[in-house]
């Protein structure tokens, strides 16, 4: 088949558009800067849209600035996103609705949603797995509903693991606090929306 000089530029012009439409769906990026370093989060629109959805609003706004990593569990987990220095709860939006059967796994490096006993109760906090916590997830966990998974840490789990040995102490009725502070710097989105 032979094909004219148009029919080429014109399927020359549709392959440079290719690389920006490609880059128009890549998937959102967040780097988390902390007072003991950084690590970048890849988030998972496809699987948990409302979950990234509503943590790209809390980024865009700046509501984690100033926030903490405030509860540290090692061999299991970092928590942060909703209380500032002297365990100061933030004023959140509306909770979201859960998203944990989505076929992502609550295994080591994933980013996924912290809650109340209220499956749908998901606002700012979440938390980041240092191991594989699959008890977490929907289909093993003790209430048929688990924790919804959107994300995993691709840069900087370095940075997530030193979290984790942090020592801990209790403040009034929390448990697992870090004795000094590990404060979320700021957030950026680096990639994507």
């Amino acid at each position: 088949m032979i094909i004219s000089r148009r029919q080429f530029a014109g399927a020359l012009a549709a392959l440079a558009i290719l690389p920006a439409a490609i880059a128009a769906q890549a998937a959102p990026q967040v780097k988390i800067e902390t007072n003991m370093g950084a690590f970048t989060v890849e988030l998972n629109e496809k699987a948990a849209p409302k979950t990234v959805a509503n943590f790209l609003a809390y980024v865009k706004s700046g509501f984690y600035k100033n926030t903490l990593f405030h509860r540290v569990i090692p061999n299991f987990m970092i928590q942060g996103g909703g209380f500032t220095s002297g365990m100061d709860e933030k004023d959140t939006r509306a909770p979201i609705p859960i998203e944990s059967r989505n076929g992502l796994s609550n295994a080591r490096g994933t980013i996924a949603m912290a809650r109340t006993n209220d499956p749908n109760s998901a606002t700012s906090q979440f938390f980041i797995n240092v191991k594989d916590n699959h008890f977490l997830n929907a289909n093993a966990s003790r209430d048929g509903y688990g924790y919804t998974v959107f994300g995993k840490v691709i840069a900087g789990m370095n940075t997530v693991d030193a979290i984790a040995r942090v020592k801990t102490h209790s403040v009034g009725y929390f448990d697992d606090v870090p004795i000094r502070d590990v404060v979320i710097k700021k957030m950026t989105i680096v990639k994507g929306k």
